[in-house]
């Protein structure tokens, strides 16, 4: 049977937040966190695939798809902040325990709700979300240069919030065999965010705040090894954002993580999402049994 996704919107902090959700609220809940530059979208094809054994919720960060999008000097777009309306979502949803699913900027959202609320925490599934310096390729330099200088580097960053660059970001790493897989709906979709009046000058925001997920990778590599949560690394090998050796570094503080290097980029879910979803189902099946 094919699963009816829901597609809502409530108000957190005074600012409209989207979400998806599909499944039975009395199983597990899985929490999807999306990343740059997309929204919810990402898990269009994954949710359908898990909704018949699990509870999902997929919301869109402020800034991004179908939530708000107030202008930076109205706002405070940092990752503490998103964090916080994340957090309030899942309240008022009245999700107490969860999954999480991370994806690049998902990871340090869902990181910092995990290491503040570990008791809330069933399992971790980080598919190319990172927390360790090892995770960081040459593609960061020009971010990391960003910060410490935002005047000099605004105009290199710029041209990562254009087509061809969010087109990459679907594109790279991607086996020739496996690229008829990926859709132009998603790059095509993304961008139209982006190009929203205002919207650049919110990722640029965002892109000078990364240096304080950076910092607060110890926090979350001291709650791994505290709590150790289940924990799932699902990986696309060949992302060159956040490279395999930040799929493997999961293993020095947790070393019952299943890790797992696909033949696959950064967006692994748009090649891999039957691969992926099975992964899960096995994964979850045995961890909150």
């Amino acid at each position: 049977m094919t699963a009816t996704v829901h597609h809502r919107e409530t108000e957190i902090q005074g600012q409209r937040v989207f979400y998806r959700e599909a499944g039975d609220p009395a199983r597990p809940t899985i929490v999807l966190l999306h990343g740059f530059p997309s929204s919810s979208a990402m898990f269009r094809g994954l949710i359908p695939l898990l909704a018949d054994e699990f509870h999902l919720v997929a919301p869109d960060h402020v800034g991004f798809g179908g939530s708000a999008m107030p202008p930076v000097g109205e706002f405070e777009y940092s990752f503490d902040k998103l964090t916080e309306i994340t957090s309030e979502l899942l309240d008022a949803l009245g999700l107490d325990r969860f999954a999480i699913y991370v994806q690049d900027y998902g990871a340090p959202i869902g990181f910092r709700i995990a290491s503040r609320h570990p008791e809330r925490i069933t399992a971790i599934i980080s598919q190319n979300g990172n927390a360790y310096q090892e995770g960081f390729t040459p593609f960061w330099d020009v971010l990391f240069a960003h910060a410490e200088d935002r005047a000099a580097n605004e105009p290199a960053m710029r041209e990562m919030l254009e087509l061809d660059a969010t087109r990459w970001q679907y594109t790279h790493g991607v086996p020739a065999d496996r690229l008829d897989r990926i859709s132009p709906d998603t790059w095509v979709l993304d961008q139209a965010y982006l190009d929203r009046p205002g919207n650049k000058e919110i990722q640029l925001q965002l892109f000078w705040d990364y240096q304080f997920n950076v910092e607060s990778y110890p926090a979350f590599q001291e709650y791994f090894r505290t709590h150790r949560p289940p924990a799932l690394i699902a990986w696309g090998e060949h992302d060159e954002i956040f490279g395999p050796d930040g799929a493997r570094a999961f293993a020095r503080d947790l070393p019952d993580a299943e890790i797992h290097l696909l033949d696959a980029g950064h967006f692994a879910l748009e090649t891999h999402g039957p691969e992926i979803a099975a992964l899960i189902r096995d994964f979850l099946g045995r961890s909150l049994s």
